[in-house]
């Protein structure tokens, strides 16, 4: 994907902020966590970049590691932007069951970055069985509840919700807790 010069952004005199993925839901929770943040709007973009880990990250840390290549990622491919964003979706298993959840990692062009996880939430046992055996969390949704494409719409979690609480909101939250080193410069270096 080619991206426009940085030049044309600073007329519009926002900020750009380049998230790593192009998943809809991720660039929408971004755009309003900043917006909410900053009370001002920025620019964003998204760029299609690796995540480093597996289709379906496993454990807080492989997540965790997913958000910070995103982010850092979408810096090596557009390096004049102001913040650079990954969002990776993981689970977890304990002795209750299959849990889901969200690492986010929000970098700015001074170094300093940010990072937060999402709230968790159980799998059902026949979505958690189908992750288990190797499919991605979005795909055993779609299997498991006929839909098509889920995790580029509400996700698991609007699904389970019944649209109560969709995935743009469930992130939106996260990258606003990310931020919380940005909105307070001197508690955090």
């Amino acid at each position: 994907m080619k991206l426009p010069k940085r030049e044309n952004f600073t007329q519009q005199a926002k900020e750009l902020i380049i998230v790593g993925s192009l998943n809809p839901v991720k660039l929408q929770s971004t755009e309003d966590a900043f917006t909410l943040a900053f009370d001002r709007s920025f620019h964003i973009t998204g760029v299609n970049v690796p995540s480093g880990v597996s289709d379906q990250p496993f454990g807080a840390e492989e997540t965790l590691l997913g958000a910070q290549n995103r982010a850092k990622s979408a810096k090596a491919a557009f390096p004049e932007a102001d913040y650079w964003v990954g969002v990776e979706g993981g689970v977890e298993e304990d002795a209750r069951g299959l849990f889901a959840f969200a690492w986010v990692w929000v970098l700015n062009k001074n170094g300093k970055h940010g990072q937060a996880k999402t709230s968790t939430f159980y799998l059902p046992e026949k979505v958690a069985e189908l992750v288990k055996g190797g499919m991605e969390l979005g795909q055993a949704d779609d299997e498991v509840f006929s839909e098509d494409n889920s995790k580029q719409k509400g996700g698991s979690v609007g699904i389970l919700t019944k649209g109560k609480l969709n995935r743009t909101e469930y992130y939106q939250q996260a990258v606003l807790l990310a931020l919380i080193p940005f909105l307070q410069k001197n508690l955090y270096k």
